[in-house]
C-alpha cells in the first residue's frame, strides 16, 4: 500500500489536540530552547557570516513548483531507489556527526527510527556511536556509512572494512572537510565538541586507531581525543588518490560535496558510482554556490542516468520536489531529523520524518505528480 500523506494529516485533525511541532522552523525553535546554546550553536551555525546557508535556501525560493490540474492521481508513488537502496520516501538521513550534543541516546535514537520508518540513515564517521552499535540497533534496516578520509590510510580502509562486515550498502566519502571552516558561532563559544571526547566513537572502537596509541581510550581519553584530531586536516589529498579508496571498497562509492561539473567529471573518472551535490550544510564555505544551483550543473555534466542527491536546505515537502525536479535521485534531510532528536528521541525523528512524508506526497498530490522520481525540470519555472 502506497504512502498516504492525508492519512497522517487527517489523525492531527482528529485527535483534536494542539500540534506545536509541525514544520522545520518549529522543532528548530524547540530545540533552541531545549540544549545548551553552544551545541545548539554546533547544530545549527555555519561558515563565515553564514551567507551560504540564506544561498541554499533562497535556491528553492527561485524555483517556484508548476502545478498541473485534474492528474488522476489519487494514489501515488514517494518512493526511490538509489544505488540498490530503497527508500519508502525520495529521501535519506544525512550523515551528522556528534549527536550526542543533541541527546544522549544519539545515533541509535536515530538509528531506531530509521528501522522504524526504513528511510535510510548515513551514519557518519564522526558519531558518537559505533559502526557496530548503530547496526545493531538498525536491524535489517537500510544504512550507508560515511567516511572522513583521515591522513592514516589505514584508519580509513579499517572503517570501510567494518561497516562492510556490519551490512552497510554504501560507502560516502567526504570530499569538503579536509580541514574545519571558519565558524563563528563555534569559535565564540570556544565550542568543538570532539575535545570532550564527543563524536570519537568510530575511532575509540578500531583496532588500528587504537593500535596508535599507548592506553586505550578509556583509559586516557584526553590522549585518544587528541590523536584523534591529529588525523586531520587531510589537504595533501587530490584525485588520483580515489583509485586508492576505490581498489578498497567494493560496496558503491560516493562522494560528498562536489559543486561544479568539472569536479563531477573527475569524479566519474575514478570510478565512483555517485555523487552527492553538497556544500556540507553551508558549514565550510562561506559565500559558496547553493546546493540546488550546482545540483543543476553537475546534472548536465554526468547526464540522466548517474546517481545524484543533493543536501542543503531542504526544509519542505515541496523543497523535496524541487530538488526532484532540479535532477536529483533523492535528497538528504539533516538539521531537521537532529531537533527533533534534540526534542524528543527516536520519537522526535520518527515524527518529523513522517511529517516530511506526508508534506512531500500532499504536494506531490496537489502539483498532479503521480511518482515522485519522475519529476523533471518542466515541474519548475526557470530560475529568476
Amino acid at each position: 500500500m502506497s504512502f498516504s500523506g492525508a492519512l497522517v494529516q487527517n489523525a492531527i485533525y482528529i485527535a483534536g489536540e494542539p500540534h506545536p511541532l509541525v514544520t522545520a522552523d518549529d522543532w528548530e525553535a524547540a530545540a533552541r530552547e531545549r540544549l545548551d546554546p553552544a551545541a545548539f550553536g554546533y547544530i545549527a551555525g555555519g561558515a563565515g557570516s553564514e551567507r551560504t546557508m540564506r544561498a541554499n535556501l533562497d535556491a528553492f525560493e527561485r524555483r517556484p513548483l508548476r502545478p498541473r490540474m485534474l492528474a488522476g492521481n489519487d494514489t501515488r508513488d514517494v518512493s526511490v531507489e538509489v544505488l540498490g537502496t530503497r527508500s519508502p520516501a525520495p529521501f535519506l538521513l544525512a550523515p551528522i556527526g556528534v549527536l550526542s550534543i543533541a541527546h544522549p541516546d544519539g545515533e541509535l535514537a536515530v538509528a531506531r527510527a530509521a528501522r522504524e520508518t526504513r528511510i535510510p540513515l548515513i551514519l557518519s564517521s564522526a558519531a558518537s556511536h559505533s559502526i557496530e552499535e548503530v547496526a545493531e540497533a538498525m536491524g535489517d534496516a537500510p544504512r550507508w556509512f560515511q567516511l572522513y578520509w583521515a591522513n592514516d590510510r589505514q584508519i580509513c580502509e579499517s572503517f570501510c572494512r567494518r561497516a562492510a562486515d556490519a551490512g552497510y550498502a554504501a560507502i560516502v566519502v567526504t570530499l569538503d572537510t579536509m580541514t574545519l571552516g571558519w565558524r563563528p558561532r563555534d569559535l565564540r563559544n570556544a565550542y568543538l565538541p570532539f575535545m570532550q571526547g564527543e563524536g570519537c566513537a568510530q575511532f575509540f572502537s578500531d583496532p588500528v586507531f587504537c593500535s596508535r596509541l599507548e592506553k586505550l581510550p578509556a583509559e586516557d581519553p584526553l590522549t585518544a581525543a587528541a590523536t584523534m584530531l591529529s588525523t586531520f586536516p587531510n589537504l595533501g589529498l587530490q584525485w588520483d588518490d580515489l583509485s586508492w579508496l576505490r581498489d578498497r571498497v567494493d560496496l558503491p562509492l560516493l562522494v560528498k560535496g562536489v559543486l561544479t561539473a568539472e569536479d563531477a567529471a573527475r569524479a566519474r573518472e575514478a570510478g565512483v558510482d555517485g555523487i552527492v551535490v553538497s556544500n556540507h550544510g553551508r558549514r565550510q564555505v562561506d559565500g559558496a554556490v547553493a546546493a540546488l544551483d550546482a545540483l543543476v550543473e553537475v546534472r548536465a555534466e554526468v547526464g540522466p542516468d548517474y546517481p545524484l542527491l543533493v543536501d542543503g536546505g531542504v526544509r519542505t515537502g515541496s523543497d523535496v520536489l524541487k530538488a526532484l525536479a532540479a535532477g536529483a535521485d533523492a535528497v538528504l534531510l539533516g538539521r531537521p531529523y537532529v531537533y527533533g532528536l534534540a526534542v524528543g528521541s527516536q520519537a522526535g525523528v520518527e515524527a518529523v520524518v513522517t511529517n516530511l512524508m506526508a508534506e512531500t506526497d500532499l504536494t506531490l498530490a496537489l502539483v498532479g505528480g503521480h511518482a515522485a522520481r519522475d519529476l523533471d525540470a518542466s515541474w519548475i519555472a526557470a530560475s529568476s
